[in-house]
């Protein structure tokens, strides 16, 4: 069934794809957007730009209704800058405060117009992490519990808040977002920098595990969640193959013809990172259980393969 969806954080590395995924299979599409010019030179034509700061009540709030979907992928990206008080304070409240407004926005319409299905992504950090030096091979799926840390703490409250539409007739699903990689931006742009400065190695002990998922697999997630209903509540989006971080520094040097050989030591991820480092230095298994009982097909099931379509 085709429709009007609702993106926001439509500019990002994962908006911009979605957008094209969804016109392409029909869609039209709403882009809710803090500078609509800028956004303009972005997406191009043929999609209708909103200015909207999704953490404050407004006029945007309207444009939620008659959409049969909200793709919500806002967030203020995790590592971009080193964490203090006030930009923790940042990443929390870009996805639970403006989590809490959007549904708000949907409580306020009619329950004819109220989109039949909220996706809201949230992240494998949700999960507690081995501590560095502790590397379990436990594999972690949907029913484990929160973690006690920040990331932890904020991935649950997010999800609390998307969850809090579910009693107003839609159906929310929440993606666990891995590292999503692909080509032209995200995470694995900055992995890619590394090794040009020849300091594409594992990260500490290259023991954590790292959760990971295709660009692609993310965007066909949430095609199949639009229109298949046992899509729903909590998801691990991640692929089905778990690496380690120094199986994934050595896959991606081979992709690029580079040499995968000087480590970042942990004191010195520390220095550069800040609390940050934590997250980068411990990982869990996390597998994507209730994706496979879904019967997901993953276009890019194993790390190898996906990393030479990125790069």
């Amino acid at each position: 069934m085709t429709g009007t969806v609702v993106v926001t954080g439509a500019t990002g590395f994962i908006g911009v794809a979605m957008i094209a995924a969804l016109r392409e299979h029909g869609h039209g599409v709403i882009a809710l957007v803090r500078d609509v010019d800028r956004a303009r030179g972005k997406l191009g034509d043929g999609v209708e730009l909103v200015a909207a700061d999704l953490e404050t009540p407004g006029p945007w709030q309207a444009r939620l209704g008659g959409a049969i979907a909200i793709v919500h992928l806002a967030g203020e990206p995790i590592g971009d800058k080193r964490w203090d008080a006030r930009q923790k304070q940042v990443i929390r409240d870009s996805r639970v405060e403006a989590t809490r407004v959007v549904v708000e926005g949907i409580a306020a319409l009619a329950a004819s117009e109220r989109p039949r299905v909220l996706v809201s992504v949230s992240g494998v950090d949700y999960y507690p992490a081995a501590p560095p030096g502790d590397y379990d091979d436990d594999e972690v799926a949907e029913s484990d519990p929160p973690a006690d840390t920040f990331l932890g703490r904020v991935c649950r409250d997010w999800e609390r808040e998307a969850a809090a539409a579910e009693p107003l007739g839609v159906r929310v699903l929440r993606p666990r977002l891995g590292i999503v990689l692909g080509p032209g931006g995200g995470a694995l742009d900055r992995m890619k920098q590394a090794f040009k400065l020849h300091a594409g190695g594992k990260l500490g002990s290259g023991q954590q595990w790292v959760s990971w998922i295709h660009r692609d697999d993310v965007v066909g997630i949430v095609l199949a969640a639009l229109d298949d209903a046992t899509y729903s509540g909590p998801v691990n989006a991640v692929a089905p193959e778990t690496v380690r971080n120094a199986q994934l520094a050595k896959s991606l040097g081979l992709a690029l013809h580079k040499r995968s050989w000087l480590p970042a030591p942990k004191f010195a991820l520390k220095l550069a990172l800040g609390e940050f480092a934590d997250a980068v230095l411990t990982g869990r298994r996390v597998v994507p259980k209730k994706l496979a009982q879904l019967g997901y097909a993953w276009k890019h099931p194993t790390l190898a393969e996906a990393l030479v379509d990125c790069v």
